[in-house]
């Protein structure tokens, strides 16, 4: 028999105390009922999405459109995507703000309206001279601050289909008061627990390791949130490194961290992420990171670096042909962990 309520316990059990509420803006209404909705009408057949990334993002992502990049740092950063966004001026965008080049570069270009933002830098090379740019003169409009993690367990509880997720982190800090999130007292216990709403994503946006055209899709080494993100977005446009026949996704079936049924397109990218690096596939390449960071000191000097390797080129291709096959080279047999 089920032990009855104490006094206590059933007063907790009427309602719930919020504590502490952020003070930033919720970009992303957290409707979870609608998203079941668009996920039971997606359809589930294993059909060949193979294009372009100027056909898939002419036709999956639209001015105002919350979009979100699966990466770590440089790892896996989507970049073929993220210069043809910029190719094609995609505006008005808002944003999960957790990446580096991908971010600046969109930046640059002056295509964010609103960032829920964890971090955007440079990493060793020091902090985003874009983003001050944007956000002091006001074309960012809004800006709500985030953890790294908080902004992966807003995924999370997307994927899993509820409006928000319990969870202690950012509890007493500045980040929980420039953000969204909720503090409640918990129920159970009585204690502080912070509340992060779902982060349901208009269209997301992942590079991996290889994936058969129907969109089975495989990473090797660090994951990050791919998992979680691909489960969170009504749209999801993967490119990958090789398109393989699915029997060879076959074999190795815990490498597939994205099925199918999940993915919108498919952009067969060879050095998809470049200048960033591409784990036992390529290193990152310093000597363009390090030019885009001198360039992004300016706007007319970052206008320049983006019409040369971006609007400068027809596509992904045209863009590699740039550094040649030597470099391309030199950077593969740089990648660390690559098998000889």
């Amino acid at each position: 028999m089920d032990r009855m309520l104490t006094g206590e316990e059933a007063i907790r059990s009427e309602s719930v105390r919020i504590l502490e509420s952020g003070m930033g803006q919720l970009l992303q209404l957290p409707d979870v009922e609608g998203f079941r909705e668009w996920n039971r009408a997606k359809s589930k057949e294993m059909a060949d999405k193979r294009m372009t990334e100027a056909e898939a993002v002419r036709r999956f992502i639209k001015p105002g459109d919350y979009i979100g990049t699966e990466l770590y740092g440089t790892v896996r950063c989507p970049m073929s995507l993220i210069h043809e966004i910029v190719r094609q001026g995609v505006s008005d965008l808002r944003v999960a703000g957790q990446g580096v080049l991908d971010l600046d570069m969109l930046l640059a270009a002056s295509l964010i309206k609103a960032i829920d933002l964890t971090y955007i830098g440079l990493e060793v090379h020091g902090l985003s001279n874009c983003l001050r740019r944007e956000v002091e003169s006001g074309r960012v409009e809004s800006v709500v601050e985030w953890s790294n993690a908080g902004i992966a367990w807003r995924f999370k509880a997307a994927a899993m289909g509820v409006p928000f997720i319990p969870v202690r982190s950012m509890l007493g800090t500045d980040t929980l008061k420039f953000s969204a999130a909720k503090v409640i007292e918990d129920p159970f216990t009585g204690i502080p627990i912070a509340l992060l709403p779902a982060l349901i994503l208009d269209v997301g946006l992942i590079h991996v390791h290889r994936a058969d055209a129907c969109g089975n899709a495989q990473i090797d080494g660090i994951s990050g949130f791919a998992a979680e993100m691909a489960r969170a977005s009504k749209r999801l446009i993967i490119s990958t490194e090789e398109i393989v026949e699915t029997e060879v996704i076959r074999r190795r079936p815990d490498r597939t961290i994205i099925p199918y049924y999940l993915v919108d397109a498919v952009i067969e990218a060879p050095f998809g992420s470049h200048p960033g690096e591409m784990c036992y596939r390529y290193a990152r390449d310093e000597e363009q990171i390090r030019g885009w960071v001198q360039a992004s000191q300016t706007p007319e000097t970052a206008a320049e670096f983006l019409d040369k390797y971006i609007h400068g080129v027809t596509d992904h291709q045209a863009y590699l042909d740039l550094f040649g096959e030597a470099r391309l080279e030199a950077l593969k047999s740089g990648a660390p962990g690559r098998e000889a």
